[in-house]
């Protein structure tokens, strides 16, 4: 009972923090990638912090799994593949598949251990433990499928252009570029409209609180980011596409 009262707590201050976040992303911008500077604080190799900070998300999740009563039911494995499915391209073969020799603020890896050490926690322990127990029938349900859809569409869209902007540059070059082919032709940042994709499809196909709010949190950190690379290119690039928006096709 103890622990369902904590649990809870955290997922309310968890889905708070969201707001907050969303609110000074759109005047901070994190401190990696294009915004990556030494007011961040210590540096470390890209690759190393991905697999650091990523990985903390497929092995708390599997630990739960393992640890939690449901580790014969269809529907719980399939949860578990799904999840794993996104994390272990993120955490093990995204790093090195980065291409120079840049570095991560070490503040930046911290805080992303904090949040995928929390965000796995409710996920895995609701999925696992505390939520009743998904039937097989689940699996034909109308939101499981169009979940899984949506989930599925995401990552493909989240692969491709991660692939697109890899293949920007030639070995040696350190210019910027602008990108075209898949989802480009449209929004300035398709990767991340492909990774909110998938975790709106991930809180639909499981059907539970926890998983909308890894989505909104999702979106809050993503939507600003989004809008201030859209921004970057537009100021960047005389002939960058007019018809482009930031995430959203036609809208946003």
């Amino acid at each position: 009972m103890q622990e369902l009262l904590i649990f809870h707590i955290i997922k309310y201050l968890f889905l708070g923090s969201a707001s907050v976040t969303f609110i000074i992303l759109f005047f901070i911008s994190a401190g990696y990638g294009k915004y990556n500077s030494s007011k961040w604080g210590p540096q470390m190799d890209n690759r190393a912090g991905w697999i650091v900070m990523e990985s903390v998300s497929p092995i708390l999740f599997f630990a739960l799994f393992i640890f939690g009563n449901r580790t014969h039911a269809a529907v719980s494995i399939i949860f578990l593949i799904i999840w794993e499915i996104h994390y272990i391209h993120r955490a093990f073969i995204y790093p090195l598949l980065i291409r120079g020799k840049k570095t991560i603020p070490i503040s930046i890896v911290l805080l992303a251990i904090t949040f995928n050490f929390i965000n796995s926690y409710l996920q895995g322990r609701y999925l696992f433990r505390i939520a009743p127990e998904y039937k097989l029938i689940w699996l034909y349900d109308p939101r499981f499928l169009t979940g899984l859809l949506i989930f599925m569409t995401g990552f493909i869209i989240n692969l491709k252009s991660d692939h697109i902007l890899r293949n920007l540059r030639k070995p040696g070059d350190t210019g910027y570029y602008i990108p075209y082919g898949g989802m480009f032709k449209y929004v300035s940042c398709p990767n991340y409209l492909g990774e909110i994709m998938e975790w709106f499809g991930w809180a639909l196909l499981t059907w539970s609180l926890v998983g909308l709010i890894f989505a909104v949190w999702t979106a809050a950190n993503l939507i600003p980011r989004a809008v201030s690379y859209h921004r970057w290119y537009m100021k960047k690039f005389d002939n960058y596409p007019d018809n482009r928006r930031a995430l959203i096709p036609f809208i946003l």
